[in-house]
């Protein structure tokens, strides 16, 4: 071969980097064209004219396995494999999108992970008097809940606006929460337990639904990871919780098995 350009050249020629072109060549897409007696490869225009094709293929979206069969295909064949390249392009702008969506969401906190009832849920507890520390708690749970057992969400989303509605309830939770400054054995634990309990048992709309405590008796798990996250925090909590879940038990609840 007489003339042609360098491998660098070419690479300008086509607007591509030397490891781009070489790139192509390993794949097969380009031949490399046989050196000259320098030793040097020089490229003519039909290595550029497929350089440029390629190229331009390969920034449209096409994958690298995809190029070489669709150049060397005839214009039907051609054109249906751009039409099956557009479609799958679609499809990822539109995955794209859904998580630029996510990002956007993330910068508003708790709306990235859990829908805008949760989130309403959740603004109205400062308002009741619950520090931010029980709100994280209560996010943190709803989070897990929402991913690991999804059946029993609504139930788990539902049971919690209704103890939110009753007063007593919150006053209950908020002794709860002073619990945590008493000693392991204090009586007064045994004593929170047994009115929780019964208030449960005196307000049954407290108490999740029967079909979202079969899905979550079939998740128990679940139920126990979620029931147990954040016990070693509030170890007195945790104690309160499971004393209050086996005065129910013993009441005839069928709780989940923690």
């Amino acid at each position: 071969m007489t003339g042609g350009v360098t491998i660098g050249q070419a690479a300008a020629f086509v607007g591509v980097t030397v490891r781009t072109v070489r790139h192509y060549h390993r794949h097969g897409l380009v031949e490399e064209p046989r050196r000259d007696a320098s030793g040097y490869r020089r490229y003519g225009s039909a290595e550029l004219l497929r350089l440029v094709q390629v190229r331009t293929l390969a920034a449209a979206g096409v994958p690298l396995a995809e190029v070489g069969p669709l150049l060397d295909a005839d214009a039907e064949e051609f054109a249906a494999s751009l039409a099956d390249v557009g479609r799958r392009l679609t499809e990822r702008i539109a995955e794209l999108s859904a998580r630029r969506d996510t990002l956007h969401r993330l910068a508003e906190g708790d709306r990235a992970l859990l829908p805008e009832r949760a989130c309403a849920v959740l603004d109205r507890m400062p308002g009741l008097g619950f520090g931010p520390d029980y709100v994280a708690a209560q996010r943190e749970a709803l989070v897990l809940a929402r991913a690991m057992v999804p059946e029993g969400f609504d139930g788990f989303l539902a049971r919690l606006e209704h103890c939110l509605d009753d007063p007593e309830y919150v006053e209950l939770t908020k002794r709860g929460l002073e619990a945590e400054t008493w000693e392991p054995d204090d009586p007064r634990i045994e004593e929170l337990a047994t009115a929780m309990a019964d208030h449960y048992l005196a307000h049954p709309a407290l108490l999740a639904s029967p079909a979202s405590l079969r899905a979550w008796r079939r998740a128990s798990a679940q139920y126990r990871m979620i029931n147990e996250h954040g016990g070693d925090r509030a170890p007195v909590s945790a104690r309160l919780t499971a004393l209050t879940e086996a005065r129910l038990r013993a009441a005839g609840v069928a709780l989940p098995r923690s």
